[in-house]
């Protein structure tokens, strides 16, 4: 049952984000002003900020009426998003061509990206590339039950998430109404490389954010609510650093500083153990402060720059994509370091994971020679 709402959580909102940085190019082209670092910067901060109010209200809405209330909350946010939706968003004229499809966000069985152009007419089951999106899951299957407890004798795994992952760019080439576009990525090395940067991101993201919220808890001995509060000086601290960093153009300086901030919280991480003083979880939070407001800012504004104006809304849905592929490689380490408990030897198990993708996207930073053309100047990047 849960796994099925959790589909339907996916359909319902796969199509946020794309359609977002779809209404920034729109009226960027509208007026006549290629600059939406203010914009980009507003959705990063209106991201912490919800980020901020999360685990503490999460964990107080489990202590008062258990982990179902956290679902109930959703229902009237939902209502207010569909009302205020009607009433403020941009009506599309009757003549233009829809720029994003419909696809569903990423779980343990599918992922999401919608993509960019025209889409032809006819019933939704028409337009949803059912075979993709089955070699997509199959791919993705295999894959994570194998890093869930990586074994030899587990190689056929391997090999089945290999085959899908050929049957699946074969089909997405030459498939119409593709689930993932990927001539999004043709010849774009750019592109191409923040979404490589994006998936190691993440991995140490969601790491930080599944695994240490698991240890503050059945290691360290927080309620749910007192780990939520562990938690909000790296919210407050992002905030205020998107907030800081989005005045700057420079997207290179604030991906070398995130790398840098993983690299040391990972580092931090390692020192950590089940009568560390409290004082030593909130550094943690703060540091991983630093990198979670300047990673999502810069991954975003150099998306917007480096795609192609015509497919902004499929390059944005790729970067989530990406993005939660990186939550799930997350999930399944967490789960592989600490098996039936979150202990302090598996914290520190899940640090190295972070660590070695924290060292994976400074290297991939510093060698992108790319990234000095990258920045919101007024006009498109010169790639």
């Amino acid at each position: 049952m849960l796994i099925g709402a959790r589909v339907l959580l996916g359909f319902g909102t796969c199509a946020g984000y794309p359609a977002a940085m779809a209404l920034v190019r729109s009226e960027a082209e509208r007026t006549g002003r290629d600059s939406p670092g203010g914009v980009l910067t507003a959705l990063a901060v209106a991201n912490q900020t919800v980020a901020v109010v999360g685990p503490l209200l999460g964990g107080l809405l489990i202590a008062v009426g258990g982990w179902r209330a956290t679902f109930a909350l959703n229902v009237p946010l939902a209502v207010a998003a569909v009302l205020l939706g009607l009433l403020r968003l941009p009506r599309a004229k009757p003549e233009a061509k829809p720029t994003a499809r419909f696809t569903a966000r990423p779980t343990a069985q599918s992922t999401a990206q919608s993509t960019g152009g025209s889409t032809p007419r006819g019933s939704l089951a028409a337009r949803l590339d059912l075979p993709g999106m089955g070699l997509f899951a199959a791919m993705l299957v295999s894959l994570l039950l194998f890093l869930m407890n990586p074994h030899l004798r587990d190689w056929y795994l391997l090999a089945l998430a290999a085959a899908a992952g050929a049957a699946f760019a074969v089909r997405e080439l030459r498939a119409a109404t593709p689930f993932i576009d990927l001539r999004v990525l043709g010849g774009n090395v750019p592109l191409l490389a923040t979404y490589g940067r994006t998936l190691v991101a993440y991995v140490v993201s969601y790491s930080f954010l599944y695994g240490f919220t698991q240890w503050t808890e059945e290691g360290f001995g927080l309620t749910p609510f007192h780990a939520g509060l562990a938690q909000i000086p790296m919210f407050l601290l992002a905030t205020g650093v998107s907030i800081v960093s989005g005045r700057s153009t420079s997207v290179r300086g604030k991906l070398l500083l995130g790398a840098v901030g993983q690299i040391t919280a990972c580092l931090v991480i390692l020192l950590l153990g089940g009568d560390s003083p409290l004082w030593m979880l909130l550094l943690v939070a703060l540091i991983f402060g630093v990198p979670q407001g300047l990673n999502n800012l810069a991954l975003q504004n150099s998306v917007y720059f480096q795609a192609d104006p015509e497919r902004t809304a499929s390059s944005a849905g790729l970067l989530r994509t990406f993005a939660y592929i990186g939550s799930m490689v997350a999930s399944a380490a967490t789960a592989a370091s600490f098996g039936q408990h979150a202990d302090t030897g598996g914290l520190h198990r899940l640090a190295w994971v972070m660590l070695g993708a924290g060292l994976l996207y400074l290297l991939l930073t510093l060698f992108d020679r790319t990234l000095g053309r990258t920045a919101g100047t007024g006009t498109r990047a010169s790639l």
